[in-house]
């Protein structure tokens, strides 16, 4: 267990939770914090209720950036073969 992989690997794990946990309070906070109003009282962007523009279509872009500079800057390249073989 003292293959550097694994560490790489357990960072980069810790990194995706992140990710998803802000993903989801992304989501949940403006599903939950625009559209919990009357449906008379909604605001709309491009036709779509402002709660599911922002939760959704916005929350794709930013966490589809967020994965883009976490891969670009965190992540590394790991050989998955065993060094004792060559790498096969």
């Amino acid at each position: 267990m003292n293959d550097q992989r694994f560490s790489i690997a357990h960072k980069e794990a810790w990194i995706g939770v992140g990710i998803a946990i802000i993903h989801f309070l992304w989501w949940f906070g403006f599903a939950y914090g625009l559209g919990r109003g009357k449906v008379e009282d909604y605001t709309y962007i491009l036709g779509l209720p402002a709660w599911f523009f922002y939760s959704c279509i916005i929350g794709f872009i930013v966490i589809v950036f967020l994965v883009f500079i976490a891969v670009k800057f965190f992540f590394k390249e790991v050989p998955f073969g065993n060094e004792e073989s060559g790498g096969q």
